[in-house]
């Protein structure tokens, strides 16, 4: 009699509207001015808390112009590659998963055009590489998917011992509805049915999520907008929040 299997379910975490939602924008990913022009304002503050984090981490020096030199990281939901080429910069060998097959096709050819060596996949991440990573990101992407608990579980399956996990995503309030939503969304800022406020999850959500994965939050910022600082790191979280997690440790 043959032995039942003990492994797992994996569960399915794409959304197939979402991937088919955001594969069609991968044309203009790159371009400041177009689709993308809001990740392209959001994306240096968001480098700015992941590099102190890394810092902060790993110890590296924070004038060190490669401090992820030796190291892993893997982006999950990384779209053309905003965040993997900055992190391949930074010394890291990238491994790059999106939903949709569109934006890994960009990302590659852009990577190729800036000389940079990433690895691409598109797919469920469940379905790739088993391997861990020294660093684990995500940002603005468990608000797509359809089990944000076995997303989390399966971030959590690819990060190492000692590794760094770094999330960010909208939080549920009512300032976020209005102003990422509503008049985001009507004015162009991005692009229409892009989000869904019902899906955005609350700093509160996300670290039971992640509790629950055996990771423990280690630092975590808003991201909020001002007619004179616009998109910058913050205390207020009502908009938009980036943490970075660990393992907890006994």
């Amino acid at each position: 009699m043959t032995k039942a299997s003990t492994a797992p379910v994996r569960k399915a975490t794409i959304d197939p509207s979402e991937a088919a939602h955001f594969g069609a924008l991968a044309a203009d990913w790159w371009d400041p001015k177009g689709s993308s022009a809001m990740l392209h304002r959001l994306n240096p503050v968001r480098l700015g808390f992941i590099r102190r984090q890394i810092d902060l981490h790993f110890g590296s020096d924070e004038s060190a112009m490669k401090p992820l030199s030796g190291k892993s990281a893997l982006d999950v939901g990384c779209g053309a590659g905003l965040l993997c080429e900055p992190l391949a910069r930074l010394g890291a060998m990238v491994t790059g998963v999106d939903a949709a097959a569109e934006n890994i096709a960009a990302a590659k050819a852009h990577a190729a055009q800036s000389g940079l060596a990433i690895d691409y996949r598109a797919g469920e991440l469940a379905a790739q590489t088993q391997a861990r990573f020294d660093l684990v990101c995500s940002m603005e992407v468990i608000e797509h998917v359809v089990d944000p608990a076995a997303f989390v579980a399966e971030l959590a399956a690819r990060l190492k011992p000692g590794g760094l996990m770094i999330l960010s995503t909208p939080n549920r309030t009512t300032a976020s509805k209005l102003f990422l939503v509503e008049a985001a969304e009507r004015l162009g800022q991005v692009p229409r049915g892009t989000h869904d406020w019902h899906k955005f999850m609350t700093p509160e959500e996300v670290t039971g999520l992640l509790a629950d994965a055996g990771l423990e939050i280690v630092a975590i910022e808003g991201i909020a907008f001002s007619p004179l600082s616009g998109l910058h790191l913050s205390a207020n979280k009502a908009l938009n929040y980036i943490l970075a997690a660990r393992f907890v440790t006994s």
